[in-house]
C-alpha cells in the first residue's frame, strides 16, 4: 500500500506548501493533480528497477511478452503523469490514465489470485485493490476534467 502513502503524503505536502503561500498548490485539486503525478512517476519508475521481475509475474499468462508489456506500461505511466501537468494535454492524458488503470486491473487480479509478491510483500487483496483502483480513476477524472 505504499502507493496510497505516496499519493496521500505528497498531496498533504503540496497542500501544506499552498497553505504557506506557494500559489501552484493553492487548491486541493492542484495539489492532488501533482500528487497523482508523483504517484504515477513512482509506480512507472518501478517498472525499470529491482521490482521489474516481480511486476512481470503480475502479468496474466494470456498477455504476450510480459517483459515488453511491463516496459511499455512503465513508460505510459510516466508519460501520463507528465501529461496531466500540462494544461494543453491534461484532458487527453486523463483519459489515457483512466484507460490505463482499467487495462492494468487484470494484472492486479492475477497477482492477488496467484500470490505474486511485490518487494517481497504479498499482493494487495482485491477487496482493497478494487476500491483503490476506482478511487484513483475518480481522482484522475476530478483533477483532469473538472
Amino acid at each position: 500500500m505504499i502507493l496510497l502513502f505516496v499519493l496521500i503524503g505528497s498531496a498533504l505536502l503540496f497542500r501544506a506548501l499552498g497553505f504557506f503561500g506557494v500559489p501552484f498548490f493553492a487548491t486541493w485539486r492542484d495539489s492532488t493533480l501533482c500528487a497523482l503525478t508523483v504517484m504515477f512517476c513512482f509506480t512507472g519508475i518501478a517498472h525499470f528497477g529491482s521490482t521489474r521481475a516481480e511486476i512481470e509475474k503480475m502479468v496474466p499468462p494470456w498477455v504476450p511478452s510480459p517483459r515488453r508489456i511491463v516496459m511499455w506500461t512503465g513508460i505510459l505511466e510516466i508519460l501520463g503523469a507528465v501529461g496531466i501537468l500540462i494544461p494543453e494535454t491534461r484532458f487527453v492524458a486523463g483519459i489515457c490514465l483512466i484507460a490505463f488503470l482499467v487495462a492494468v486491473f487484470p494484472a492486479n487480479i492475477h497477482a492477488a489470485r496467484t500470490g505474486a509478491t511485490m518487494a517481497g510483500k504479498p499482493p494487495t487483496s482485491l477487496w482493497v485493490r478494487t476500491p483503490l483502483q476506482a478511487f484513483l480513476i475518480i481522482l484522475v477524472a476530478w483533477t483532469c476534467f473538472g
